[in-house]
């Protein structure tokens, strides 16, 4: 029988502690953390992450069940639910952004090569905003709304790998497009967004940083077609144009040329319009760079299924945003460690071994192949069986 590290141990063993303390004392504070440290606050939270807890008592409850096994998890406080609770409120949650920060950038490394649907040597990334509601009665900091309240999580995903890059965490009140003002453009790379992106000023940044855009265009834009690059209809292209802008605050906004490609979908029968500053590449690959901005949206859609950030533990602004970050940690987290360990299943699927088997001592890579080769194993059995 194994009797090595348990298998969060395992697992938050790809943390690099130094570092985290680094964060730590980058904001020091005068909330005490002799009894409960900044580390043990974060193994909590993530621990929470990982099993689905609901709220700080079934935290409490679950972790004392085990309470023999804490210090093999990492965690030598004392958990009570009123210590947690004070931590979340108190503790400055840019600890946790500028670590969830720092777990990003290592994983990008390990996700460089991976392969993109579009065959492009440049960063793709696809830039979005997704709404958290909240309760204003119960949030009444984060004021969205005359009756309603939200935060923002601004996202810059990069497209290969699906690992966001960028993430800013603001109220309801901030409108999308004001994050270009905080993004630093990284010249040659395509950044692919939404109609709530145009503001032809903050797109003139991005060309003068020599850095490519591509954004679906509104039906009232006011332009002058100066040249028409032939096109093969049967691709789906219907044009695709040189134009300049006609209305006198867009044409000083924005004095350079813009490319108009227009595309027919098929498959929604749905005109699109992609407004780009990149003439280079052809026009079907710049449609298809637009289709792929979709991934920002399961990318929101999989985080809010699967991680705790709809549900609060916390009702401050500290709470609710330090929560998020480390949501964001154990997400990026096990990307890492699917790479480095080089499973084939995915995050979901790895994700929900671990919410059962965190407390066993089974190798880390040994229990998520195996599995991998159980689960494999079983839909080949049924695909057997539907045909015998």
């Amino acid at each position: 029988m194994h009797t090595g590290k348990l298998v969060f141990a395992q697992l938050m063993g790809h943390l690099s502690l130094h570092t985290f303390r680094q964060c730590v004392a980058k904001y020091p504070s005068r909330y005490p953390t002799l009894k409960f440290s900044h580390l043990d606050q974060f193994l909590s939270m993530a621990f929470a992450q990982l099993t689905y807890r609901e709220s700080l008592r079934d935290i409490e409850t679950c972790l004392r069940a085990h309470q023999t096994k804490l210090y093999h998890l990492g965690i030598r406080g004392n958990i009570a639910r009123s210590t947690l609770a004070d931590a979340n409120e108190s503790r400055d949650c840019r600890i946790y952004a500028d670590f969830a920060m720092i777990l990003i950038q290592t994983a990008r490394k390990l996700y460089a090569n991976d392969r993109f649907s579009v065959e492009l040597e440049q960063t793709v990334y696809a830039l979005d905003t997704t709404t958290i509601d909240l309760c204003l009665s119960v949030f009444p900091w984060a004021q969205f709304r005359k009756a309603k309240a939200a935060v923002k999580m601004h996202t810059l995903l990069d497209l290969r790998g699906n690992i966001p890059t960028f993430i800013h965490i603001s109220d309801g009140k901030m409108h999308e497009v004001n994050v270009l003002d905080i993004l630093t453009p990284e010249a040659g790379s395509f950044y692919i967004m939404d109609r709530g992106f145009t503001d032809f000023a903050r797109r003139h940044s991005l060309h003068q940083a020599q850095a490519f855009f591509v954004i679906r265009g509104k039906s009232n834009l006011l332009f002058h077609r100066i040249y028409s690059r032939p096109v093969d209809k049967a691709t789906g292209l219907r044009y695709d144009q040189t134009v300049t802008l006609v209305a006198p605050k867009a044409k000083k906004d924005y004095p350079q040329h813009l490319r108009r490609i227009k595309f027919h979908d098929t498959e929604n029968n749905k005109d699109l319009v992609f407004i780009t500053n990149n003439f280079d590449l052809p026009a079907l690959t710049i449609a298809e760079l637009y289709r792929c901005r979709w991934q920002v949206e399961l990318f929101f859609k999989w985080i809010k299924q699967h991680l705790r950030i709809k549900r609060f533990y916390g009702t401050s602004e500290y709470a609710v945003k330090t929560q998020i970050w480390i949501a964001i940690s154990v997400y990026v987290l096990v990307a890492i460690v699917k790479k480095r360990l080089k499973i084939e299943a995915s995050l979901y699927t790895i994700l929900q071994i671990l919410s059962l088997t965190l407390f066993e001592k089974t190798p880390l890579d040994q229990l998520l192949k195996n599995m991998e080769l159980q689960m494999n194993s079983t839909e080949n059995d049924n695909q057997l069986n539907l045909f015998s």
